[in-house]
């Protein structure tokens, strides 16, 4: 009888407990991570990919040059070639320079300079922004390695808006692109900057430690800081490239396709005007550092509507909606892009009416 009892009282054991039975003990016999994986990096054949698609391209314009010389796709062209051209330097420049910041900077060298209030870090961490390079591919790992040294979360979400905004490159980039113009990269600046400390002392505010998710960052062991640059900018470079010719196509098609009438009478509401080109920023999601050259040729729009464009840009667009989400979590996506939205369009309107 007590043996019968004893039996009954252990716990039953079913096939798969049995077959799992010893695996901790034997890692080494298990398949590796990469097991089943292909070699070779998915980079490199991107990047081969891309040489035969600029190798089709030329032999095409060779076989195809004569037939395609109408007017509107001589203009389409004309439009996406210089978009491209004038805004590449810079995009190379900054990814560079963000890149190296990634590798070679340590996060201790933006907390020493950060104080402990956040309501005094927010304005600083703003400052900071403008001083350090950074596109936004790099300011959303680098926000997060703030918070996770212990930067106040205000603090570090507002470098994360500025430092894509209103760094140096950015700035060139803009006064590049709207020469003879020095009212709007002052108005970028100010509406950028203003509109990033204001949502950092919202968040010092009303922000709630369990809105955000604590950012895990990952490490590859033994990674040298010369390798981290390399592949910190092959990644920004192939990222915000794409962008880039996604926006100059879309900008060049916006010019040539769309009916002058219907550019006229949208661009001729100044509210609608506005939102327009701040959605427009929003769906082709185009590198701060290359926005401004796409900015400037939409001609038929106002200079507070251009300014719309680049302020909203570098603060709420489709690929930063996503890597905050991965970064951060959903909760916080679901709370920080409305505000950020909000904030900057309020920016925009008081900015732009004041210096434009």
């Amino acid at each position: 009888m007590s043996e019968r009892t004893t039996h009954d009282s252990a716990p039953s054991s079913s096939l798969g407990d049995s077959i799992a039975v010893g695996w901790d003990d034997r890692g080494d016999e298990l398949p590796p991570a990469d097991w089943g994986r292909r070699a070779g990096s998915r980079r490199t054949g991107t990047v081969w990919l891309f040489a035969l698609l600029i190798t089709a391209m030329a032999f095409g314009h060779a076989w195809l040059s004569d037939d395609l010389t109408g007017r509107a796709f001589l203009a389409w062209a004309t439009i996406f070639t210089a978009i491209s051209f004038q805004a590449l330097p810079f995009l190379v420049f900054g990814v560079a320079l963000s890149a190296a910041l990634v590798a070679f900077v340590p996060t201790s060298f933006y907390r020493r300079f950060i104080p402990n209030s956040p309501n005094r870090a927010v304005p600083v961490a703003g400052v900071s922004g403008a001083l350090l390079p950074g596109c936004e591919c790099a300011s959303v790992p680098i926000a997060g390695s703030l918070i996770s040294r212990g930067v106040a979360p205000a603090a570090a979400l507002t470098f994360l808006l500025a430092a894509p905004a209103i760094n140096p490159i950015v700035m060139i980039a803009t006064a590049v692109a709207f020469a003879g113009q020095p009212e709007m990269v002052l108005a970028r600046f100010v509406a950028s900057l203003l509109a990033s400390v204001v949502i950092g002392w919202i968040w010092v505010r009303f922000g709630r430690a369990d809105w955000l998710r604590l950012p895990s960052r990952p490490t590859t062991p033994g990674a040298s800081k010369w390798r981290v640059f390399r592949e910190s900018m092959l990644h920004d470079i192939m990222h915000a490239g794409g962008y880039l010719v996604v926006g100059a196509v879309a900008a060049a098609t916006l010019n040539v396709m769309v009916p002058r009438e219907w550019l006229l009478t949208v661009a001729g509401m100044p509210i609608v005007s506005v939102l327009v080109l701040a959605l427009l920023a929003i769906l082709l999601s185009i590198c701060s550092e290359a926005d401004a050259f796409v900015a400037v040729s939409l001609t038929d729009f106002s200079p507070t509507a251009k300014l719309a464009f680049m302020v909203i840009g570098p603060i709420v667009d489709l690929k930063l909606i996503a890597m905050q989400a991965g970064v951060f979590g959903w909760r916080f996506v679901a709370r920080f892009i409305p505000l950020c939205l909000v904030v900057g369009l309020a920016s925009t309107f008081l900015i732009g009416g004041v210096l434009l």
